[in-house]
């Protein structure tokens, strides 16, 4: 069989997924595998019809398609994203539908999930019979175990398209809803208090529901709101997986472009509001562009105590992965997501209230320093950082380290001595019958005597400085 592997790293052959790629070559001779880097070679997909005609014919001649990738910035990398732009712009959708898919990515698994779950939903939208996802850790390539896993899910994959076997839909097509927004003006001006304001979007036409959405939110202030078009921002390209920067988060585009200054800016913004358009399942290609290139700032939280807000013009109602992966963004950056707004309404009066209260939200837990508490999301994936950067990755990474050390990232369990002798007491008295029948009937009260406790001593508004305006 004819296997095409659309890789998605920037590094082309030097790229880890390839490597993964390259043992199944090895391991399955007599199917043949063709590598078309169609990251690496994005801008000449781009400028060169012949050569993204000639992606096409590969594809067309295919019996699999294996949708290669390394994660970047919880998705894909820029360029990939970029590729998948084109087939749609292009009309090349046929040449893919009909055939059989699978996805491979190396990670340190951090958001695995929501990339795969776009790759799965891209495949749904061109037709393609998508027969699973493989998520391996960068260096699970070392061991016998992995690879038999790896070796197996490639053959299982090829005698699913030997036998014609049937795939699932997991993904509903995206149903357009005509909305053209119309907005009004405001009733009052809102005080910012002095905050710095800053709105980055990818979009400024005022034909467009984005650009009026934008447009119509920075209105609702009374304060001058800065906008940062990303497509007015220089960027050289596209982020090269080179990881120059983990020593000192300095990126090797630093004095080429205007990246370092944009997110400089961003950082001394206290209240930040990111803008985009859906296209196919995420936002643009540009805004992934623009995410990748943070990555100078390696694995450390950069929007830290800001209040943010969404503003997205598109079906995001049904895209749920697109929602917890920008959800998961804003809090694994120890931000406070104040909401998301978007052009799935009635009327444009609706709209133009939900602008109106996210605009009033923003300040008012700016005004308070609210913080949403974590949930899965941001806890697992520092947790993931933590280790990984303590146990494999400080040597590359070492201005995480550093900041990950003076900042109290590394909080692995500890227990005092204490806690360990009381809790050794209490192993040895379980195994006592009368003392653990005792124990199950004291659990429940165990369990609220120190909340309890807490509620004895709160005495009211007054002592929080929680009493109502």
């Amino acid at each position: 069989m004819k296997i095409v592997v659309l890789s998605g790293s920037p590094k082309g052959m030097m790229s880890v997924t390839v490597h993964y790629v390259l043992f199944l070559a090895k391991k399955y001779p007599e199917h043949d595998f063709q590598i078309l880097h169609v990251c690496q070679d994005l801008r000449r997909l781009e400028e060169d019809s012949g050569a993204f005609d000639a992606v096409v014919q590969a594809i067309e001649g295919a019996d699999g398609v294996i949708w290669a990738f390394p994660l970047y910035y919880l998705l894909v990398h820029a360029h990939y994203k970029r590729f998948i732009e084109l087939v749609f712009e292009r009309g090349a959708g046929d040449a893919f539908r009909g055939k059989y898919a699978a996805a491979l990515s190396t990670s340190i698994r951090f958001f695995d999930h929501t990339a795969h779950n776009y790759i799965h939903a891209v495949c749904d939208d061109l037709g393609m019979r998508f027969f699973g996802s493989y998520s391996a850790a960068m260096y699970d390539l070392l061991e016998a175990s992995e690879r038999r896993r790896l070796a197996l899910f490639a053959r299982h994959f090829f005698e699913a398209i030997r036998a014609e076997a049937p795939t699932p839909r997991m993904h509903r097509p995206i149903e357009p809803r005509p909305f053209t927004y119309a907005p009004t003006p405001g009733a009052e001006a809102i005080s910012t208090g002095g905050r710095r304001v800053i709105v980055v979007t990818d979009e400024m036409d005022e034909g467009a529901n984005l650009g009026r959405m934008v447009d119509r939110f920075r209105h609702c202030y009374a304060d001058p709101v800065e906008v940062v078009n990303l497509q007015e921002v220089k960027i050289r390209g596209a982020c090269l997986g080179c990881i120059q920067c983990g020593l000192d988060n300095t990126c090797v585009y630093r004095d080429a472009d205007e990246v370092f200054e944009t997110y400089q800016k961003l950082k001394a913004a206290d209240v930040l509001v990111l803008a985009g358009t859906v296209k196919d399942r995420y936002l643009s290609s540009r805004w992934k562009l623009f995410f990748d290139r943070g990555f100078f700032n390696n694995h450390v939280p950069i929007m830290v105590g800001k209040q943010v807000g969404l503003l997205v013009s598109g079906p995001l109602m049904q895209i749920a992965n697109l929602r917890q992966l920008l959800e998961g963004y804003i809090e694994s950056q120890q931000a406070n997501l104040v909401e998301i707004v978007t052009d799935e309404c009635d009327d444009s009066g609706q709209l133009d209230g939900q602008l109106e209260s996210l605009a009033r939200g923003l300040i008012a837990c700016a005004d308070t320093g609210y913080i949403r508490p974590p949930t899965f999301l941001s806890v697992a994936g520092r947790k993931l950082f933590r280790d990984e950067i303590w146990a494999h990755m400080r040597l590359v990474f070492q201005a995480d380290h550093r900041y990950y050390k003076t900042h109290g990232f590394y909080d692995f369990p500890k227990r005092s001595l204490a806690t360990r002798l009381r809790e050794g007491i209490y192993c040895l008295l379980l195994a006592i019958p009368a003392f653990r029948r005792e124990f199950r009937k004291r659990i429940k009260e165990g369990m609220v005597k120190p909340l309890s406790k807490v509620l004895e001593e709160t005495e009211g508004p007054e002592d929080e400085g929680l009493r109502s305006p």
